[in-house]
């Protein structure tokens, strides 16, 4: 079996073969190797691919052995820290099993240079996400996943072209970027930049009847932007709030959809286990595999 680790916002999500797993972050500061058995039923792991925090320090899909800092510049940054996912990072490191970390998307990384004016478009999740879209609508599409966070990408000829990341563009449920009124309060020490981070999604800017409405509005202009360097990309919505916004966005774009749920990143990060450890694979989604 090979085990997708999906670092996510407000849990950890393992998937191995058909099986799926959820640790909510705060409890995964006590996890064992012994809790996949709820995913493997004894079976044997033959090797993970693992996600943490924002993978802006490598850019190649690299042995976890092989990192420095867990592969990041700094803990500090967009995001709440809670230690549950240090530790399975550190427990799947020690296991002996072999695993691979998946880098986020960054300056570093072999996406258009044009998207580079920012210094991140996705944390490594999404690369997992993007490979399980990939496998099922081909090699040109758009995913956007939207939950805490909102972050789409675009996909072209089994690339990655680029995306927008959950601080730049549209809002999430909790997570934005950052506004006029959110600046002045920083200049002005209400708040630090990642509170007002943690605060500028839809649920604390706007009232209960809009909010929905917005956050659809706003990832299906994502996806229609990344439509101008793919016009006919098919488009995939993923994450927790996407059944709630899928017609709404299937309206203003003027397409179909396909609806993922929140799983999909770990499925995906379990298919690129295997294409590594198994297949030998050289790159994922034109991302260097450096084993």
């Amino acid at each position: 079996m090979f085990v997708g680790i999906d670092h996510g916002t407000t849990a950890m999500r393992f998937a191995g073969g058909e099986k799926v797993y959820k640790i909510p972050r705060a409890d995964a500061v006590s996890f064992q190797l012994s809790d996949l058995l709820h995913l493997t039923g004894g079976e044997e792991i033959e090797g993970f691919a693992v996600t943490y925090s924002m993978g802006d320090n490598f850019s190649d899909i690299t042995p976890v052995a092989h990192l420095k800092n867990r592969g990041l510049v700094s803990r500090e940054g967009a995001g709440e820290h809670t230690g549950g996912g240090t530790r399975v990072f550190d427990v799947i490191r020690e296991s002996g099993i072999p695993a691979v970390a998946v880098p986020g998307l960054h300056r570093g990384s072999p996406t258009d240079p044009r998207f580079k004016v920012y210094s991140h478009q996705a944390s490594p999740e999404k690369i997992g996400l993007a490979y399980e879209v990939v496998c099922q609508l081909g090699p040109t599409c758009i995913v956007s996943d939207i939950s805490s966070n909102t972050v789409t990408l675009l996909i072209q000829d089994y690339r990655i072209v680029g995306g927008f990341d959950a601080c730049l563009f549209a809002p999430g449920w909790v997570h934005g970027a950052l506004d006029l009124d959110a600046i002045r309060a920083i200049d002005a020490g209400k708040m630090t930049a990642n509170d007002a981070f943690l605060h500028a999604g839809v649920r604390d800017s706007l009232d209960d009847p809009d909010r929905e409405a917005a956050l659809a509005m706003f990832a299906a202009m994502e996806c229609a932007s990344l439509r101008l360097l793919a016009p006919e990309a098919p488009v995939a919505l993923c994450g927790s709030r996407a059944g709630s916004v899928a017609d709404e966005i299937a309206r203003l774009l003027s397409c179909d959809l396909l609806i993922l749920d929140e799983w999909t990143a770990a499925k995906g990060l379990s298919r690129i286990a295997e294409a590594v450890f198994s297949k030998n694979v050289t790159q994922i989604l034109g991302i260097p595999v450096r084993l």
